[in-house]
């Protein structure tokens, strides 16, 4: 049986759903029902809960606090969130805390009834690995119990200061083990496998434990032979080393070619492949975990980069912001114009310059969400056709979130922006619409030019004026010149509402060489002068 928590602050909803939903067909049970996230955080310290169903928008604790309470809390219980919003702010939060499914109202009963059914097997497949890993976990007391799991376990207090260094110190000594470098820095290797990176059956997840013990004997035999440290077992699939610097020439790239040896004779012996990271330099015991975190956090650099990495902290200096207006100016332009190759070369350079930032998860995901909009501007600048194009864009956010890699994220976008490019292509080719919307884009940025003419246009888009008049018609209503003398007044209107600028100096800016002509066009066009229209509005 899967017991079911619900959470909404509407009574009608909870009402609907709970009268909607076959249970019994599940095999679930609904345990509760709350109106707000403090409530259900109440219920699941009292009640056990397999699977959570909550709204975003409550009073007191929102959706997203009471994922973030049960993440930190109760990380087996599975999270589905059902919201109205699908901003990508609120996909980045439902990531980090470890939401299973993100739904945008109004939800169906059976939409609601397929997801529940999937949590379900969630939380059997969650069961059963405990199951198993409390098995795994008993099997291998004995070897816990053995001097080398108490050195890890020693040295893992000692580098995250779980305990008083001077303990750690002496229980180490105890084993015949003195640190007496004037430096020290913490590595961290982590098998790929096992990373989260990849969708792991049961059996492979059983031989994590097995694994993480052939690095630790490959690393210690290693490390040993050049005395450059030692090494520890942290958890179950991570392996540690603690650097002592004792030469004085070139340790920083032998710790390189120690941790290089060690994948190579990794990828040998297992077939596998292990990433790794080393931590800053620190002069004292009381800084290593300062190291180690460092190089904890550089491992995240995998959904970046991809595995087998080898990062040095002393080295990367990750950039905390960059700027990618300037290229996806540029993609917009050639999605626009349809130039395919110099399109996706200019996303190549994008996901590049996304890589070389090292940035975290999330702002790399923020990346690629603006290039998603830029698309979508070109779309909707090119063509006035667009709800096929819209059609494609569907969930496409928490698509490109949910990747276990950039790489794969990345290749998503890629495919969207192919299909808006198809699409505008397939919509404009024969009609003329691109040359028009072309043109309207020319305009606006060219209309404060006094000599902006028909033939300019037609030269910019390689077409007789004759032809582009028919299509420009066709698709706007209006004429060339109706088109730039109503931008020309728009941009006029709004320099008259917002400065104090001369009418003779707005007629400049907006492309009129003579001043006395841009009076009488404005009146014509309004009903009043400048000086009228800039009167009324400045009250």
């Amino acid at each position: 049986m899967y017991r079911i928590l619900l959470v909404d602050d509407e009574i009608l909803v909870r009402d609907a759903i709970k009268e909607n939903i076959d249970w019994q067909s599940m095999d679930c049970e609904l345990v509760g029902d709350c109106e707000n996230g403090k409530q259900a955080a109440e219920f699941v310290q009292e009640h056990p809960v397999d699977i959570v169903l909550t709204d975003i928008l409550m009073p007191y604790m929102d959706g997203m606090e009471l994922s973030h309470f049960l993440h930190d809390n109760y990380p087996d219980i599975v999270i589905v969130v059902f919201s109205g919003f699908g901003e990508f702010e609120y996909a980045k939060k439902a990531i980090q805390y470890g939401v299973s499914e993100y739904l945008l109202k109004p939800v169906t009963a059976m939409e609601l009834t397929g997801v529940i059914q999937k949590m379900t097997e969630k939380v059997q497949q969650t069961r059963k690995e405990k199951a198993k890993m409390e098995s795994l976990t008993k099997t291998s007391e004995n070897y816990r119990e053995n001097a080398q799991v108490i050195r890890s376990k020693t040295l893992e207090a000692l580098v995250n200061c779980t305990i008083d260094i001077q303990k750690s110190l002496d229980k180490l000594e105890e084993m015949g083990i003195t640190l007496s470098g004037c430096g020290y820095r913490v590595a961290v290797f982590d098998i790929d496998l096992y990373s989260g990176m990849y969708q792991l059956d049961m059996e492979k997840r059983q031989e994590s434990a097995l694994m993480a013990f052939v690095l630790f004997n490959i690393s210690d035999e290693i490390v040993n032979r050049e005395n450059a440290g030692i090494v520890y077992q942290e958890g179950n699939n991570r392996v540690c080393v603690l650097f002592q610097e004792k030469w004085s020439r070139n340790f920083n790239g032998r710790i390189k070619e120690i941790c290089h040896e060690i994948q190579t004779e990794i990828r040998k012996v297992m077939g596998t492949e292990v990433s790794m990271a080393i931590g800053k330099w620190v002069k004292t015991l009381e800084e290593l975990s300062g190291s180690h975190d460092v190089a904890v956090q550089a491992l995240q650099y995998r959904y970046l980069l991809g595995g087998s990495l080898l990062i040095d902290m002393e080295e990367i200096h990750p950039v905390q912001d960059i700027d990618l207006r300037k290229s996806l100016d540029r993609l917009k332009e050639f999605l626009k114009s349809g130039k395919k190759e110099e399109m996706e070369a200019e996303f190549q350079s994008i996901e590049e310059q996304v890589k070389q930032s090292f940035a975290e998860k999330s702002r790399a995901c923020m990346y690629l969400q603006q290039v998603i909009r830029v698309v979508d501007v070109a779309g909707e600048e090119v063509s006035s056709d667009i709800s096929r194009i819209r059609d494609e864009r569907k969930d496409l956010l928490c698509q490109v979130t949910a990747q276990k890699s950039f790489e794969q994220a990345c290749k998503i976008v890629k495919e969207y922006i192919l299909q808006v490019y198809d699409a505008l292509t397939e919509l404009n080719t024969s009609s003329g619409e691109r040359q028009a919307r072309m043109a309207l884009d020319y305009i606006q940025k060219n209309y404060m030019d006094p000599n902006l003419s028909l033939n300019d246009i037609c030269s910019y888009l390689n077409i007789s004026t004759s032809y582009f008049s028919t299509i420009f018609k066709e698709v706007t209503g209006e004429t060339f010149t109706e088109v730039l003398i109503r931008t020309r007044m728009e941009k006029a209107k709004e320099l008259l509402e917002n400065t104090t600028m001369k009418n003779y100096e707005i007629a400049e800016r907006v492309g009129f060489a003579d001043a006395h002509y841009f009076g009488i066009s404005f009146k014509k066009m309004t009903g009043c002068t400048p000086t009228e229209y800039a009167r009324e509005k400045r009250k």
